[in-house]
C-alpha cells in the first residue's frame, strides 16, 4: 500500500511540475492574467479538471511560480553581499552570481520582470514578500560587516533594499543582453559593476 501511494505521490509531483514548467513556456508569450489554464492543461496533455487537483487558479499556479524562481535565490544573498574581499571584489562576485543566474533561468527572470507590476495582486503581493525576505536577509548579512558599525536600523533595512532593487535591475540588464550577445553582455556588466560602486561609495559616506 505504501509502495502505490509512493508511486502515486511522486506522478502527482510530476504533473505538477509539468503545469509548472508549461505555464512558464506559455507566458514567455502573455501576461499571467491572459493565461487560461485550459491552455495550460492541453500543453501538458491532462484535462482541465486536473489542474484543480494542483492549484486553485492560475493566479495560484502564478505564486508558485514565484516561490519557484525566487526560492533558489536566498542561498545566494549570502555569497552576493559577504563580507569576503574588498568592495571590488565583492562587486565583481555580485554582478557574475547574477549572470550566472540569468543565463540558467532566463524565463523565471522575465515572468518575475514582468509580473512585478503585472495585474494579477496574489502574484504582486508574492513577489513583494519574496523580496522583502531578501532584503532582511541582505540587511542580516550586511550587519556582519566591520562597515556597519554605528550604522541606525532602518538606515542599514534601506541599504540593503537598495542593493536588492540594484540586483533587480542588473538581471533585467543581462536579461536584454541575451538577445544581443558578448558586446551587450561587457556593457551590462559595465554598467552594473559602476551602478553598485556608486552605492558603495554613498554607504562609505553615509552619517551615522
Amino acid at each position: 500500500m505504501s509502495h502505490s501511494l509512493g508511486i502515486r505521490q511522486a506522478q502527482k509531483q510530476k504533473t505538477r511540475q509539468a503545469l509548472l514548467d508549461a505555464a512558464l513556456v506559455l507566458l514567455e508569450e502573455q501576461s499571467l492574467s491572459s493565461l487560461g489554464l485550459r491552455e495550460v492543461t492541453r500543453a501538458v496533455g491532462v484535462a482541465p479538471t486536473a489542474f484543480y487537483r494542483h492549484f486553485r487558479s492560475t493566479a495560484d499556479l502564478g505564486v508558485a511560480l514565484v516561490e519557484e524562481a525566487l526560492g533558489s535565490l536566498h542561498p545566494m544573498i549570502g555569497a552576493t553581499v559577504s563580507a569576503d574581499g574588498d568592495t571590488d571584489e565583492r562587486i565583481a562576485r555580485a554582478v557574475d552570481l547574477i549572470a550566472h543566474h540569468v543565463d540558467a533561468y532566463p524565463a523565471h527572470v522575465r515572468f518575475i520582470a514582468r509580473e512585478r507590476h503585472g495585474g494579477v495582486a496574489p502574484v504582486r503581493e508574492a513577489i513583494r514578500r519574496e523580496l522583502t525576505r531578501f532584503a532582511e536577509e541582505v540587511k542580516a548579512e550586511l550587519a556582519g560587516h566591520p562597515e556597519a558599525e554605528g550604522w541606525r536600523d532602518d538606515d542599514l533595512l534601506m541599504l540593503a533594499t537598495l542593493y536588492v532593487d540594484q540586483m533587480l535591475m542588473t538581471a533585467s540588464l543581462f536579461l536584454e543582453a541575451l538577445e544581443y550577445g558578448g558586446r551587450e553582455r561587457e556593457r551590462a556588466a559595465d554598467l552594473a559593476t559602476r551602478q553598485l560602486r556608486l552605492i558603495s561609495t554613498g554607504r562609505e559616506h553615509w552619517p551615522k
